[in-house]
């Protein structure tokens, strides 16, 4: 479970101070996909680093299966997989030594890396390239590699930023499919994207933000009701106006 309280953000460049998170709180529970969404600028990526222990926030605090951000950052990292924008992968491994090394790094044994290695690549339909070089994977392969780096230690609370960032149809069902999958495995899942299609066919919670502030946030079914619209997109611009903030 991921509990978010008051969390806010302020970058400082010079004289000039940019208010990324305004006070947010939200709640992520296992077995559920919580998702994220608002514009490019809204707060969405800046809320996970911090989730992810990457950025210090201003001020409030996220506990993470009862574990502050603020106070034991180490514990929270081996709790979480982060998936970030950036795929961080190395050209000259293959996709099977990428996972193995990120393996070894997290301190997991040998014997149980490779069928962590061999599950992930399967359920992420990557598993006939293992052997091919990270540098003849195209966008859509990197990217599922990235997802399986991020998971090989099989963590309880998965963040992804944009995990369907730049995928084909194809990819994106792939993620999509092995996303729900955790969610059956019990697992917290909080995605961010700007993608309605992704998070009405994904989440079951959604926080919708922008500016820096949670604007709504319910269950999908509750947001539709209590907008009165059939879809997701009906309710984003129900609380985002369209001339203030487009996708």
């Amino acid at each position: 479970m991921i509990e978010v309280s008051g969390l806010k953000k302020v970058f400082k460049s010079g004289k000039k101070k940019v208010e990324a998170l305004k006070g947010i709180d939200f709640k992520a529970y296992p077995g559920e996909i919580f998702g994220l969404l608002g514009p490019n600028g809204a707060g969405k990526t800046t809320t996970l680093r911090i989730l992810a222990t990457m950025l210090v926030p201003t001020e409030g605090d996220a506990v993470i299966d009862g574990v502050s951000v603020m106070e034991e950052p180490l514990t929270v990292r081996k709790k979480i997989g982060f998936l970030s924008t950036e795929t961080g992968l190395y050209d000259r491994l293959t996709g099977e030594e990428t996972l193995r090394f990120f393996g070894k790094l997290a301190g997991i044994k040998t014997e149980e890396i490779e069928d962590r290695i061999e599950s992930l690549l399967k359920s992420l339909g990557l598993f006939r390239d293992r052997k091919r070089l990270v540098s003849e994977y195209s966008s859509g392969m990197k990217q599922k590699l990235s997802i399986a780096r991020a998971l090989i230690h099989n963590p309880d609370v998965i963040i992804f930023d944009e995990p369907t960032n730049g995928l084909d149809i194809l990819a994106t069902k792939t993620v999509i499919d092995f996303l729900k999958d955790m969610r059956e495995n019990g697992k917290t899942v909080v995605i961010s994207t700007h993608i309605l299609d992704v998070v009405e066919k994904l989440c079951d919670r959604i926080a919708i933000i922008n500016n820096g502030e949670i604007l709504a946030n319910d269950t999908k079914d509750n947001l539709k009701k209590t907008y009165n619209s059939e879809n997701i997109e009906g309710v984003f611009f129900s609380v985002v106006p369209f001339e203030e903030e487009s996708l």
